[in-house]
């Protein structure tokens, strides 16, 4: 199972998609019309083979729309994970009470997207490409971004390693995930860190006074440096030697 993409809900798209066009270097490939069945407008940009989403609620009920209402703003949404069959999963957690709010029906993308509520407060998705024996692969196909997603892949951006959640109970909400995936999870000072193949989920102690939520994801780059004086000539805001954008910190690591 590997971490593939991240989404962030954003009152506006284009002021988040564009810092983190400007400091990670990272292009709009493709603009899905299918989210539009949840009320919603998105961009998907690629990095290294993963994804991060951006989405605005394009109508009040929106289930988004309540989201940025409750956190108070611009905040880290929802996680994608693929595996091999997406399917199983699906049946292996709905066998256990688990929710789901949205599925895939048929075509070669195979998706569910599973209740916040009965996943530590975090939209979590797993997805499948039928018949793609390569999918972990960095590059391999990902319909959520398109067709033609390769061709705008950043130079600066080279890949995703972990996203952070939190939660007033980070060690329960690492148990939880662990069941949900069949995972192992081990402390890490006050977090605890849930292992995928190459990347990693990491759960800490609340940030903000919601609580819950996507609130940092770590990027590998090909120099930190320039990643955070490009922040500052912005003006965007930097934390805990990451930088703001859209309510999530994004930490830029090395790649070297």
């Amino acid at each position: 199972m590997r971490l593939r993409q991240v989404a962030l809900m954003a009152h506006k798209i284009a002021p988040v998609a564009g810092q983190l066009e400007y400091v990670f270097g990272l292009k709009v490939a493709f603009r899905d019309p299918g989210v539009a069945v949840f009320g919603l407008a998105n961009v998907v940009m690629p990095a290294g083979g993963e994804f991060i989403e951006v989405l605005e609620p394009i109508r009040e009920d929106a289930s988004g729309a309540r989201y940025l209402a409750r956190r108070g703003g611009d905040a880290g949404y929802m996680v994608i994970l693929q595996d091999a069959d997406a399917m199983a999963h699906r049946t292996r957690l709905e066998a256990q009470g688990v929710r789901l709010i949205a599925r895939s029906r048929d075509g070669r993308y195979r998706y569910t997207h599973f209740h916040p509520g009965d996943c530590a407060g975090v939209l979590m998705s797993i997805d499948s490409v039928e018949g793609d024996a390569d999918w972990r692969e960095p590059l391999s196909d990902w319909p959520p971004a398109g067709e033609q997603w390769r061709d705008f892949e950043s130079e600066v951006t080279l890949g995703m390693t972990s996203v952070t959640i939190q939660h007033r109970d980070p060690k329960a909400a690492a148990e939880r995930w662990s069941m949900l995936l069949e995972r192992p999870v081990i402390a890490d000072g006050d977090a605890w860190e849930l292992a995928l193949e190459g990347e990693a989920i990491r759960f800490v102690p609340p940030v903000d006074e919601d609580a819950t939520g996507v609130v940092g994801i770590e990027l590998v780059v090909d120099d930190v440096e320039a990643v955070m004086d490009r922040a500052a000539a912005i003006g965007v805001a930097t934390k805990d030697g990451g930088v703001l954008i859209g309510g999530v910190t994004f930490t830029p690591v090395s790649g070297e």
